[in-house]
């Protein structure tokens, strides 16, 4: 079981691949890469051409759990919505990993880095920016500015990036999006949407230690894990699920 999923409405694990270099977006390569694809995934059968540079493949979203891929002029990328564990998001992830170098010709010269993230939904209806900094204020200097009488939260997104290696090459970053506008705060509706906190490990490529997408993304998957359990977790995801609770 995907134990994340039990602490959000909805669970994502995905990747995207970086390049300093256009992708190639024209007719033969796209479908190719997207039958290859398909031959190990056949239950992906939703194509889109999104624009002139942006064509996805996905499954049938119905079901709440599907896989997804896009390619767009600079990216490549992947991901699995609610998978039944991590490690089915890990075998499409990998897959994806292991195909698109052949199809895109993806190496060290070509590639900035590779992101790889969680990313954690709770659905909530009301001021979005307003039980984020219920949730993440609390016993902090910010506090009482948040309390100002009459005042009301119209913008808090907090996030914050780390290197986590001397040369700054591996790197994380958690961040808050909230969907509430100003519109909502001073009409007092507000329509039922995500709160997302995102939370990414991301490798810049060249100097990295690993000689394949795959090897890399096992590791980044890792720190992930680690630091998920020990920070992003008790401190960010549970506080955040306490308050938006509290209110419903």
């Amino acid at each position: 079981m995907n134990s994340y999923a039990a602490l959000c409405d909805d669970f994502g694990c995905s990747t995207y691949v970086h390049g300093k270099l256009e992708m190639p977006t024209n007719r033969e390569t796209v479908l190719h890469y997207f039958e290859a694809l398909q031959k190990v995934a056949p239950k992906m059968t939703e194509f889109e051409k999104r624009s002139d540079t942006e064509f996805a493949l996905e499954e049938d979203r119905d079901g709440g759990s599907y896989r997804w891929a896009t390619v767009d002029h600079r990216r490549l990328c992947a991901g699995y919505v609610n998978p039944p564990t991590l490690d089915d998001a890990d075998v499409h992830n990998e897959r994806v990993l292991e195909l698109a170098p052949y199809h895109f010709d993806l190496g060290a010269l070509t590639t900035e880095s590779m992101d790889v993230v969680y990313y954690f939904d709770f659905t909530y209806q009301g001021n979005h920016d307003e039980v984020v900094a219920e949730a993440l204020l609390n016993g902090t200097p910010l506090e009482p500015l948040a309390q100002v009488p009459a005042a009301r939260v119209l913008h808090f997104q907090p996030t914050m990036t780390l290197a986590l290696d001397d040369g700054c090459q591996l790197q994380c970053r958690v961040s808050i999006e909230t969907r509430t506008t100003a519109y909502q705060v001073r009409t007092n509706n507000f329509p039922e949407s995500p709160i997302t906190v995102y939370f990414t490990v991301r490798q810049f490529w060249g100097k990295q230690p690993f000689k394949t997408f795959a090897e890399s993304y096992h590791n980044q998957r890792r720190v992930l894990d680690e630091l998920a359990a020990s920070h992003v977790i008790p401190n960010v995801i549970t506080p955040l699920s306490k308050a938006i609770g509290a209110k419903q």
